[in-house]
């Protein structure tokens, strides 16, 4: 004889067994909409729509992060999502802005790097610990280990003045040369413009080597068959204006300037934001020389 006293109390649960299913595959849906959503955005060439259509996704992405802190895809769209958002859009117009949002981009990041076996859990504070548990992560922690680093990275380059940001260098190096290691390929060779990056902006007395600056930026150029323009934006600002060549300078940001917009397929907006940075590194010559 069926039990509806017992049935009845089932019920409320059953509900919401179901509800968290459903909520989950909503998640999963929606997530998924959102990597098409970002295939569209790096086609687009107009920097403000894409600009403006960023912004909406990333809060949409954040609303989703309170529906499901531990879903993976979506802290690395909001890690990826508000380092790139930085860089392309918020940098050049306010570094005040642009250091919260590294900050922002990178504590997903870290939230995320809990999830790698590697870490289980926990980030070590100590240096040496950190390192050493970076030696045990794998070729799939790579898109976590880059987009973290790339995000901790552009808050230490807006915070020279910081003492904490000197510290986090040495760990955000590190997780680089893991990159390196693991895949150096990963999105157009960019570990090799990070470091690039690094070595042309510091002085020699701090690790600094403008010749290991220009080595990274070519391996980013040779990787792309140069069709990734950002590298000779970068080339230009941290290894040709460190040397003081203003030939190269304007060789390397006239080259991204002639270049059509259509030279990296499927990533034209990378190519927009290259030109934008080449445009403004011309206006600021007499500055930077």
């Amino acid at each position: 004889m069926l039990n509806y006293r017992l049935v009845f109390l089932l019920l409320p649960l059953l509900w919401l067994m179901s509800g968290c299913s459903l909520q989950k595959i909503a998640l999963k849906s929606t997530t998924g909409l959102l990597y098409y959503s970002i295939d569209a955005i790096y086609q687009e060439q107009d920097l403000k729509i894409a600009e403006q259509a960023i912004a909406s996704d990333l809060k949409l992405l954040e609303g989703l992060y309170q529906a499901d802190k531990k879903n993976k895809d979506i802290l690395l769209l909001l890690t990826q999502g508000y380092a790139s958002y930085s860089l392309g859009f918020v940098e050049d117009q306010s570094e005040e802005r642009a250091k919260l949002f590294y900050l922002r981009a990178r504590d997903y990041g870290l939230e995320l790097l809990k999830t790698t076996r590697a870490f289980r859990d926990s980030i070590p504070t100590k240096e040496a610990e950190f390192i050493q548990r970076l030696a045990l992560t794998k070729k799939k922690d790579v898109p976590v280990l880059f987009w973290t680093a790339f995000a901790w990275g552009g808050w230490i380059n807006l915070s020279k003045d910081n003492p904490q940001a000197v510290f986090d260098l040495r760990k955000v190096k590190a997780m680089m040369n893991r990159v390196l290691e693991l895949d150096e390929g990963f999105f157009f060779g960019s570990v090799h413009l990070f470091l690039g990056s690094v070595y042309g902006a510091l002085p020699k007395m701090l690790g600094g080597d403008p010749e290991k600056a220009r080595e990274h930026f070519e391996r980013t150029m040779a990787l792309t068959d140069g069709k990734f323009l950002l590298a000779y934006v970068y080339a230009a600002r941290y290894y040709a204006r460190t040397t003081l060549n203003e030939e190269l300078f304007d060789q390397y940001l006239k080259k991204v300037l002639q270049a059509p917009a259509d030279i990296l397929p499927g990533y034209q907006l990378m190519t927009s934001v290259a030109k934008a940075k080449a445009r403004r590194l011309l206006a600021m010559k007499e500055e930077l020389f």
